[in-house]
């Protein structure tokens, strides 16, 4: 009987210690996409260079190639943005393997709408919202075991800055 007792004050105990209540965040649920709105085309390079003093020149020609890690007391990446006649072109941002991609997925669907073009290959898949922002956005995603992010890149929708794009200029480079 008595140990019937004690059995019961034991499981008693830990059911209570048990149903704490304790926040648990993921590490990408403070990061705040306005943070990229910095590097959106047509922004002016001089204001991105007041707020991101630590920006360097990687490539100077009739576009400059310019990269700025993105630091947060959670997580830091690179972001990579071009730059003509003052103005950005666009900005690619490659993110964090810890970020989870179904969030952050879910994220820009909820600020931008359901995509408007999908492509999905090898478990990579790419997303493509056309006026997101009056920009044109892709994001990637890939699975191994989890899913995470690859890279979020932003344009201007015009032919012009279409042809200057980081993203194809990466594809050539590596063909």
């Amino acid at each position: 009987m008595f140990k019937i007792k004690l059995t019961f004050i034991f499981l008693t105990f830990f059911t209570l210690v048990n149903t704490a209540k304790g926040k648990v965040t993921p590490k990408n649920y403070d990061f705040t996409y306005e943070k990229l709105k910095t590097f959106y085309p047509g922004n002016r390079l001089e204001d991105i260079k007041k707020s991101y003093p630590q920006a360097r020149l990687i490539n100077k020609a009739s576009v400059e190639l310019y990269r700025v890690d993105i630091v947060h007391q959670r997580y830091k990446f690179p972001l990579f943005f071009q730059s003509k006649d003052g103005a950005i072109i666009d900005f690619y941002a490659r993110l964090p393997s810890y970020f989870l991609h179904d969030i952050f997925h879910q994220s820009l669907i909820n600020r931008f709408g359901k995509q408007n073009k999908f492509y999905n290959k090898d478990r990579t898949s790419i997303y493509t919202w056309s006026n997101a922002d009056n920009i044109k956005l892709t994001y990637s995603g890939s699975c191994t075991i989890t899913c995470f992010p690859v890279f979020l890149h932003g344009i201007r929708n015009d032919k012009k800055a279409l042809q200057e794009s980081f993203l194809l200029k990466m594809s050539q480079y590596f063909k």
